[in-house]
């Protein structure tokens, strides 16, 4: 699952991990990016370069009658997002890279109430990407409205304490494949290895989609650092299976 995320690295060093053509966005830090906003994605521009582009999150089909099915929309599932109609036509030809820096799970700590908000990033703090999908819709009123969403698969042995989902992460060996429409990419939507992250308790100032600053990010007193190990089998390590799968997404807390 992946319902908020952050991103703060600087637009230009952006530029060298994606390879993006052509003028950038004028990126301002995200610390609480949250579904129905506005966020960079990287997809191919009608060149075949890549590029920038500022979307809103929360897809909304081509065939949508209105926009607010989006909101419903900000994850697909690895597991039916060749075959649902919502996000087919997106996977065979419109798959994007969602950059970010971290992104925040929700777990029960205790009797603590709200849940404790948990920022999961990689350990040596690089930026990294989701694999998305983008759609454009044309409102009955008439212009263009782009969006996105966020894949996600089975979480993996470390992310599994925090949620039985987790975003699906793309390697930057395999971002080319990845944005290629004629490249089969059905073995990029696995699990990431669980040695790569880390996780920190932050503050429930995050909670609030209206706060979006460096308060979002703070460790609380018991904010201890939680990493992960390596795990069998290639690190590959399907978990949490079993409980109720939908493509919808709602609240995480």
């Amino acid at each position: 699952m992946c319902g908020r995320y952050a991103l703060t690295t600087p637009v230009e060093a952006l530029r060298q991990l994606f390879r993006f053509a052509g003028p950038a966005l004028n990126l301002r830090p995200r610390w609480n990016v949250a579904p129905t906003q506005e966020a960079a994605v990287v997809r191919l521009g009608g060149g075949g370069e890549r590029e920038l582009s500022a979307l809103r999150w929360g897809l909304v089909p081509y065939w949508a009658e209105d926009r607010s099915i989006g909101s419903k929309m900000i994850n697909a599932r690895a597991e039916t997002v060749a075959t649902k109609p919502a996000f087919r036509a997106a996977y065979k030809a419109r798959r994007c890279l969602v950059p970010a820096d971290g992104f925040y799970e929700w777990q029960t700590v205790g009797a603590t109430r709200p849940k404790q908000p948990v920022l999961l990033r990689l350990k040596d703090g690089a930026p990294f990407a989701f694999a998305g999908l983008w759609e454009r819709w044309v409102p009955p009123e008439g212009g263009t409205l782009e969006t996105f969403a966020i894949i996600t698969t089975d979480a993996n042995q470390f992310m599994a304490q925090f949620h039985h989902r987790s975003p699906v992460v793309v390697a930057a060996e395999d971002h080319a494949q990845w944005l290629d429409p004629g490249a089969d990419a059905a073995n990029l939507l696995r699990p990431s290895p669980s040695e790569w992250w880390q996780a920190t308790r932050v503050s429930t100032w995050v909670n609030d989609v209206k706060h979006d600053d460096e308060k979002c990010v703070e460790p609380v007193a018991a904010g201890e650092m939680l990493t992960g190990t390596t795990a069998p089998g290639r690190s590959r390590d399907a978990a949490a299976r079993g409980k109720k799968k939908d493509d919808r997404q709602t609240s995480l807390f």
